[in-house]
């Protein structure tokens, strides 16, 4: 069956600024403004956390400020990531119904498995799906993914890794030895490849954004038609950006850290890493969550899942905490590409099992 998409490509821009003309795309395409799209996009120096991150706990913050390395959080999941003008992004967003699929698992797998194959047939490699959302050539990642829904549209995102400093990127991000551990890698540089180190030389831009369409095309039927940039998304870009994502208390966010009266409950899983912090009030026998932020490396739809389980926990008792969770999860209609419920309660539970009262 196949599909015909718009296709777009912004450039290289700046990072907040793409960010938001995403949140653009997203908005309008969810209005039924938009048709289903195909987007490239890339990024001077600039590091981007997930969603659900904090940019302290994840970044050397001041070491990118003295770098002039830009500071992004983006609209998906996932983990940190170091993106310049040697890496090429591109997203999805369409209609889900178009290209029906069971779960965000089963369009990880589908999404990677194609552009996989476009890597591979364009540049005789052998790119291949490792869940549950990177592609690996050699058991190193070549391109990091992850998406959500909101309601029936789709975004789904990667970045192919051209050519890029490794030890720049391990120089700006706090990368966990846990995680690196997870991949059987000891250091950063070796847990990534580029096209350049597997061919010799960068292959230009134009090459890669057409071994991506190729194996959109051979693998999910997309078609595209370039129809070039509209000023249909441009203002409501402008004003995404100007009022949430271009500003720092968007990126850096309002998040409790490790100090005083803080507690804390990590849970590292194969998939990745749930982290709770948060503050209790209350006499002995009487304590209550006062405050909670939910962070960590992980995917999970719709977005305000975990905003919505901060708010459902405020206020909880602790001895009601677990119970909580696992009705918040049992209500709500909620798609997880990388943990589970369980982490969620678990590394909760681990931070209240720390309070000295």
């Amino acid at each position: 069956m196949t599909a015909t998409f718009r296709l777009i490509d912004s450039g290289v821009r700046d990072g907040r600024l793409q960010i938001a003309e995403t949140a653009a795309l997203i908005e309008l395409h969810a209005a039924g403004q938009l048709p289903d799209l195909v987007r490239f996009l890339r990024f001077p120096p600039t590091v981007l956390i997930g969603r659900h991150q904090i940019m302290e706990s994840e970044v050397h913050v001041e070491r990118c400020r003295a770098e002039g390395v830009g500071l992004v959080r983006r609209v998906t999941g996932g983990g940190a990531i170091y993106l310049d003008e040697g890496q090429v992004g591109w997203e999805l967003v369409f209609d889900r119904r178009r290209l029906p699929r069971p779960s965000l698992s089963d369009y990880a797998r589908d999404i990677c498995g194609a552009v996989a194959l476009g890597l591979s047939e364009a540049f005789g490699i052998d790119a291949r799906f490792r869940p549950r959302n990177d592609i690996e050539v050699g058991g190193r990642k070549i391109s990091g993914t992850g998406g959500y829904f909101s309601g029936n549209t789709l975004v789904y995102q990667g970045t192919v890794l051209v050519d890029m400093d490794a030890a720049r990127m391990t120089r700006l991000i706090n990368i966990p030895a846990a995680k690196l551990a997870r991949h059987g890698a000891a250091m950063a540089e070796s847990r990534v490849i580029t096209l350049k180190d597997l061919l010799g030389a960068a292959p230009a831009v134009a090459q890669v954004q057409q071994a991506v369409l190729g194996g959109l095309r051979t693998g999910l039927g997309i078609e595209v038609a370039s129809e070039g940039q509209q000023a249909q998304w441009t203002d409501l870009t402008r004003r995404l950006h100007d009022e949430e994502f271009g500003t720092d208390a968007f990126v850096f966010g309002d998040a409790p850290t490790k100090g005083e009266n803080v507690l804390e409950g990590v849970r590292e899983t194969a998939g990745g890493t749930v982290r709770t912090l948060l503050r209790l009030e209350g006499a002995r026998g009487h304590r209550h969550i006062r405050e909670i932020v939910l962070t960590g490396d992980f995917f999970i739809t719709p977005p305000r899942t975990i905003y919505d389980l901060e708010a459902a926990l405020r206020g909880a008792a602790v001895e009601d905490a677990g119970a909580a969770i696992e009705a918040h999860f049992a209500r709500a209609s909620i798609d997880m590409l990388s943990v589970s419920k369980d982490d969620f309660r678990d590394a909760v539970l681990v931070a209240i099992a720390g309070d000295p009262a």
